[in-house]
């Protein structure tokens, strides 16, 4: 792993892997990880009023993992503290091939993902719901990350395309370690 990768945001859009990518970069390299769903989905899909506080804690600490969401709540304070930014830009296709197979599986056994909630076909119609954020958001989030890119020009940013390419990187990350 390179010196300089001790701060590791994993961007792009729902379904493109970033919680899956986090865990792998947490176990093989050690990195303390935070899944931002967890710390910001309170009982009842109710945002944690402490959610700001802990993902300022964490991001203070010299090593951690995360994914690159809730804008809206933390505007660009990961950004500013990663050192790095593995941006998962995979194609719409492949993007809503696997939300879609993923919220099924998460409907179909109902097990608690955070703090209890579980999810339902009900709430797939949803504003909100991945589903239909991946959709939606799939050419704004892609531009937005791109424009978070360029105004971090000390952020080294590691823009992988598809699931192979992103397999391939982990890989030759490990060999470089």
């Amino acid at each position: 792993m390179a010196e300089a990768m001790n701060r590791v945001l994993i961007a792009g859009i729902s379904g493109a892997g970033k919680t899956t990518l986090a865990r792998k970069l947490s176990e093989r390299y050690g990195l303390p990880r935070y899944e931002l769903d967890a710390l910001h989905h309170g009982p009842g899909w109710v945002p944690r009023p402490e959610f700001e506080a802990d993902v300022k804690e964490f991001s203070a600490q010299d090593r951690w993992v995360t994914e690159d969401q809730y804008h809206r709540a933390l505007g660009d304070l990961l950004w500013d503290r990663a050192d790095t930014v593995i941006w998962l830009d995979l194609p719409r296709r492949a993007v809503m091939w696997r939300v879609i197979r993923r919220s099924v599986i998460r409907a179909v056994d109902r097990r608690p993902l955070w703090n209890g909630n579980k999810e339902s076909v009900r709430n797939w119609f949803e504003a909100d719901h991945p589903i239909r954020w991946a959709w939606s958001q799939f050419g704004g989030r892609r531009a937005a990350t791109a424009e978070r890119a360029t105004r971090h020009p000390d952020v080294i940013v590691i823009h992988l395309h598809t699931a192979r390419q992103a397999r391939h990187w982990l890989r030759e990350a490990g060999r470089h370690s």
